[in-house]
């Protein structure tokens, strides 16, 4: 699509080749148009109101090379503005069929599937280690991912003329997987199981050494959250009129804390003795939002944060969200602890690391962290629910901590 500015009268524009624009408007002023069902003004009687206004038509053609044929034909004392997404799409070998806007990105329907259309700020050496992955993963395992489709050059990357670089790659229009249904989170732990099982027979070569490989182990970042919290405790514990969610945290920090101490004890010790031979390919991401539910398999998505690292943060980001919308089901983290292990056994390596991650209580970090980074002087009232909610789930929390440890 394109978009056609025009001071005047309003028209439907012939084409050459027979093709035929339909023009969508709407009046600044609230006197709304449309083809063969005009609202008039008030002002006037036969008038529509809408001199001196600018209107934007929102111009729909068949594919990207339509749009651009169509723009310079378009010349009747306006301005035509071409979205940069046709522009962009017109490097590529794909027939477009529909557009529309996504979060952040582009849908876009053509004749070899859904594609997503999104700006990118990373480096090429990013992508080029990213596609290496989808290569070896395809050749092995045939899996359902976002890869990232090449231009008419043959590149990963495309260029706007304003400067902007974009990338075009595959995409699903499925479901995000739904946490609080057991099957489809068993499903997701299957593919999650997969994934990690085919990520440790690739060989990390050295030239995917890049600074977005490398990334912070979770006992240097327990370390930081809990100078995090000791902050916030202090600055809580200094206020004179404290909030109805300023006395909870003073009520139950140190029951917390003790957990978070622990945690960043023994993980810090366990990656003195195991970091190096834990270390694998991870996605970096792991959540619902990143695991769609087709009918025939699921599909893993962004992978945009992908390092090296312990798998078992993968896996323990998945599960953490699942058990907190299940109150910490004993049942679903035993089932979902023996699904991973059909595909891909567990060590006893593995289920400490898994034990030290849940250890950590996460959730209230960022309870706590957000209160300090935020207005502190209102506090939404879902807040304050969450954190008594954590109160009242650390019995069973601490039970599946047994069950694992």
């Amino acid at each position: 699509g394109g978009f056609f500015c025009y001071h005047g009268h309003i028209k439907i524009w012939e084409v050459a080749h027979g093709k035929t624009i339909m023009l969508l408007f709407r009046g600044r002023r609230g006197n709304e148009h449309k083809h063969g069902n005009r609202r008039r003004s008030s002002r006037k009687r036969g008038s529509c109101g809408c001199r001196g206004q600018t209107f934007f038509f929102h111009v729909y053609f068949r594919s990207a090379a339509h749009t651009l044929e169509v723009a310079d034909e378009l010349r009747v004392g306006g301005v035509v503005v071409i979205e940069k997404y046709t522009e962009v799409l017109s490097q590529y070998e794909l027939e477009i069929l529909d557009v529309r806007r996504g979060r952040g990105a582009w849908l876009c329907e053509t004749n070899q599937g859904l594609k997503l259309l999104r700006e990118y700020k990373g480096t090429i050496k990013r992508l080029d280690f990213e596609d290496q992955v989808f290569t070896q993963l395809e050749e092995a395992w045939h899996p359902f991912v976002d890869r990232y489709v090449r231009n008419r050059e043959g590149e990963l990357l495309s260029s706007a003329d304003d400067g902007t670089r974009w990338i075009v790659k595959d995409w699903y229009a499925d479901k995000e997987c739904n946490l609080k249904d057991d099957k489809e989170v068993l499903r997701a732990i299957t593919q999650i199981a997969s994934l990690h099982k085919m990520l440790r027979e690739i060989e990390f070569k050295e030239e995917w050494n890049l600074g977005s490989i490398l990334v912070q182990l979770p006992g240097d970042e327990m370390e930081r959250h809990n100078r995090e919290l000791i902050r916030a405790r202090s600055f809580i514990r200094n206020k004179r009129n404290k909030t109805e969610f300023e006395l909870c945290v003073i009520g139950n920090y140190d029951m917390f804390f003790e957990q978070a101490r622990d945690a960043r004890l023994g993980m810090k010790e366990f990656c003195a003795y195991h970091g190096d031979e834990e270390c694998y390919l991870c996605h970096g991401d792991l959540n619902q939002h990143h695991i769609l539910m087709c009918p025939r398999d699921v599909a893993v998505v962004e992978f945009n944060r992908m390092h090296l690292g312990m798998q078992m943060e993968d896996l323990y980001h998945f599960m953490r969200k699942a058990m907190e919308k299940h109150d910490w089901s004993l049942k679903l983290g035993t089932s979902m602890l023996e699904t991973y292990s059909k595909i891909l056994p567990l060590s006893d390596t593995d289920r400490t690391c898994l034990y030290y991650l849940f250890l950590y209580p996460e959730k209230y970090w960022k309870q706590i962290n957000f209160y300090y980074n935020a207005n502190k002087a209102w506090i939404p009232a879902r807040n304050i629910e969450k954190l008594k909610d954590l109160e009242l789930q650390q019995p069973l929390r601490n039970e599946f901590l047994s069950r694992i440890k």
